[in-house]
């Protein structure tokens, strides 16, 4: 192998790793929606869920079959719903609708977006969400 193939195949190397890096260190971190993100009333219509009387904040998952982080995101939120009350948490197969990921420019899977009761995006987590800060995040929503 000659110098500038060896050059070639380290600098490909690094760059790897440097997204691999910068791709780990956002995973799970909460990300707070721009105001006007998406049309209000979306979030319910695209879980196709109708919220009940009490509740205030959807927690809509966007997952795919073959994937270990979207059962550990599914229990997460699962657990989070249990304990608190007015969330809502709505799981969608990416398989069998991938119209939703389309329509909210998701391009992995686990992700979860937060939607307040009047459908208007909150926030959104890519991977498996860091509990205290996804419960920092979901306080204000809930309170009001």
């Amino acid at each position: 192998m000659n110098t500038v193939g060896i050059v070639v195949v380290v600098g490909v190397l690094v760059v790897a790793t440097v997204v691999g890096l910068v791709l780990r260190a956002r995973a799970g971190r909460v990300r707070l929606a721009t105001p006007g993100a998406s049309p209000p009333g979306s979030g319910w219509a695209l879980a196709a869920h109708e919220p009940g009387l009490d509740d205030r904040v959807l927690l809509l998952q966007v997952s795919s079959p073959v994937c270990t982080p979207c059962r550990q995101t599914a229990g997460l939120l699962g657990e989070l719903v249990d304990s608190t009350p007015g969330l809502v948490h709505v799981e969608v197969d990416v398989a069998d609708r991938p119209e939703v990921a389309a329509e909210l420019g998701i391009m992995r899977t686990p992700t979860v977006v937060a939607f307040d009761r009047a459908g208007t995006e909150l926030l959104r987590v890519s991977g498996v969400p860091r509990r205290p800060e996804l419960v920092r995040a979901l306080a204000p929503a809930l309170a009001g």
